[in-house]
């Protein structure tokens, strides 16, 4: 198995630290508001990486931290008029929500930065001992970034360049521009803890660096996040961590890519920003779900009604490949080298759309083999039918697809007639073709498909499905 290390910025052969073990963080959100689509990406990706870890027989601790403690947490719990801790618990209980409907494993810990200030503290006084962190008086503490040797290696960016060309905060109390914040002391009012420093919170940067350690310990196998992580909030991790352990903090780095709206950077300025539940108000969560599963995990996605439609026909073919189909509860062997071929594709840094092309390949030849068995009683042709199948659902499944009732997914959507008017419509155009009244017949089934409701005959019988076209 290879993996992109956005370190080296090469692929690199994968070895975890401990043999059939993996340690993963990744950076999850500051829960001062609803999920957008930006989340969602990173949400998903890093599902599909868990559980193709799994599946390849990796025992995975999975972690992703909550940051419930922040600047714009304090504001907006502020303009809300409710305490703290009653805006993150309901944003919080909104994240599962709706990772949940995206189909969304739920991380094996998830940390947050309010349940570990006793070991941020822990380590920050560590930096101090150091010489990497200095406290100037203020209540504040800062970290001393040139006295890291390789600050700006995870960006390849030199400190004279970072100096030039970032916009730094005017601090009489930093030592250098570039210096960030480890320990914000608090204002009158704010929410705090004690400290050394006297009363505060933690900076961000130091959340993540003492969570991860706690966590899965000094060094650990991947590290992931969004693209806007990278700098400096990843940069300054690496400072934080290996300044206080004396250890490399992590061996790969991932970083999924961004979400575009019809190819402009999703910004609130621009009025294309979408938050998780306003999608899922106009688009079935698996069809969502494809569509970021689609690209690779470091290409940019582009949302866009196009991309979503041909992201619902995706999912069409291969439900509609999978109706009334009754599949066994197990095959010895999957059919054919479709297995080895989607795990080839998933082992090259988790290539989702080379593995989603063997899954149509699979389409294909499932959609022959239910024609050959509609033309002849061989059993075989129908075992080949049932193998074919559940190995779709099963390479699918890897992927967080194809895990719901082929009817139930093909029905969905919006019709006037409840599921037992069109099924009575249904028996009643049997009746008449067993009478032979083939009007009455073509009559119903163009009264359906008026209504958008497309039916379809085959040797099990006749289902229907959603026009959509």
């Amino acid at each position: 198995m290879q993996i992109y290390n956005t370190l080296t910025r090469t692929k690199e052969v994968f070895t975890p630290i401990e043999p059939g073990k993996v340690r993963m963080y990744v950076c999850g959100m500051t829960v001062y508001d609803f999920c957008h689509l930006g989340h969602a990406r990173v949400m998903v990706a890093f599902d599909v990486i868990s559980r193709y870890l799994r599946h390849r027989g990796y025992d995975v601790t999975y972690v992703r931290n909550i940051t419930d403690i922040d600047d714009k947490i304090l504001r907006r719990a502020e303009e809300n008029g409710e305490s703290i801790g009653e805006l993150t618990e309901r944003m919080i209980d909104a994240m599962h929500e709706d990772e949940g409907r995206l189909f969304v494993q739920r991380p094996d810990q998830e940390p947050r930065a309010t349940g570990h200030v006793a070991e941020i503290i822990a380590m920050i006084e560590v930096l101090i001992d150091k010489g990497f962190a200095y406290a100037p008086g203020n209540g504040d503490v800062y970290y001393r970034v040139r006295k890291f040797e390789n600050y700006g290696k995870l960006n390849n960016r030199n400190l004279d360049e970072m100096r030039s060309g970032a916009r730094v905060e005017v601090d009489e109390h930093k030592e250098d521009p570039l210096d960030f914040v480890l320990w914000k002391g608090a204002k009158p009012g704010e929410a705090s803890w004690t400290s050394p420093w006297g009363e505060g919170r933690p900076g961000w940067h130091i959340e993540c660096s003492a969570m991860s350690t706690c966590c899965l310990g000094n060094t650990f196998d991947i590290h992931g996040g969004g693209p806007d992580l990278t700098f400096p909030h990843h940069e300054n991790e690496i400072a934080q961590s290996e300044a206080a352990t004396g250890q490399r903090y992590v061996n790969t780095w991932m970083h999924a890519g961004a979400v575009r709206v019809d190819s402009e950077k999703m910004s609130k300025s621009l009025g294309n920003f979408f938050t998780i539940r306003e999608v899922l108000e106009q688009h079935d969560p698996e069809v969502v779900r494809f569509l970021l599963v689609a690209s690779h995990y470091r290409s940019a996605i582009n949302y866009a009604p196009d991309a979503l439609g041909d992201a619902r026909k995706s999912l069409e073919r291969f439900y509609t490949a999978l109706d009334g189909i009754k599949l066994p509860a197990e095959i010895e062997v999957g059919p054919g080298d479709y297995a080895a071929r989607f795990t080839a594709a998933m082992d090259d840094d988790f290539n989702t759309p080379e593995a989603l092309s063997v899954l149509f390949e699979l389409v294909r030849e499932l959609n022959r083999a239910r024609k050959e068995a509609e033309q002849s009683d061989a059993s075989t042709t129908s075992a080949d039918v049932a193998g074919l199948a559940l190995e779709l659902k099963r390479l699918g499944g890897i992927l967080g697809l194809l895990t719901q009732e082929p009817a139930a997914f093909l029905k969905g959507g919006a019709v006037d007639l409840s599921d037992d008017e069109i099924n009575a419509r249904i028996t009643a155009r049997a009746e008449a073709k067993k009478a032979r009244d083939f009007a009455e017949a073509d009559r119903i089934r163009d009264e359906l498909a008026a209504q958008g409701i497309i039916l379809k005959d085959s040797r099990e019988g006749t289902h229907w499905v959603v026009d959509r076209s």
